[in-house]
């Protein structure tokens, strides 16, 4: 028989009274989902169903996971002034009202993890403070 692998976002649907049999298969990714359905008779036979439906599936999920994967790679936005992806020039308000100016990296070193560094422009002065911001997200994100 198949294993839940085999299975994976696929369910057989059997319903005699309505002359219903074949394989559904249905699959959410973020919000959207996807869905088809493979009769028995159309495709010549459970086994012939079940091998469209499983290729279906796995082809939906290759292309899924390449748009999630090149949707993830950063690309320099038009708000990015550093021409750094990840770096950024922050200001600090200190309670006393001095301001302080910092280069910060930032990166995800997994999903739904968030890291982030900064280097002071006064203690390391404009260029060096930059210098740093960059190598750190160099090696936080391994690029």
């Amino acid at each position: 028989m198949w294993t839940p692998e085999d299975t994976y976002a696929i369910a057989r649907i059997d319903l005699p009274s309505a002359s219903t049999h074949g394989w559904q298969v249905r699959l959410q990714r973020r919000g959207v989902k996807y869905g088809k359905y493979f009769a028995d008779r159309s495709c010549g036979g459970q086994q012939e169903s079940y091998e469209l439906a499983r290729r279906w599936r796995d082809d939906l999920m290759s292309r899924v996971e390449e748009e999630e994967n090149a949707a993830r790679i950063c690309s320099r936005s038009a708000r990015n002034s550093s021409g750094v992806v990840g770096v950024s020039k922050v200001a600090v308000s200190a309670p006393n009202g001095a301001t302080y100016f910092f280069w910060q990296a930032t990166w995800c070193p997994a999903p739904g993890e968030r890291r982030c560094v900064k280097f002071s422009v006064k203690r390391h002065g404009e260029k060096q403070a930059f210098k740093l911001a960059v190598e750190a997200r160099r090696e936080g994100t391994g690029i």
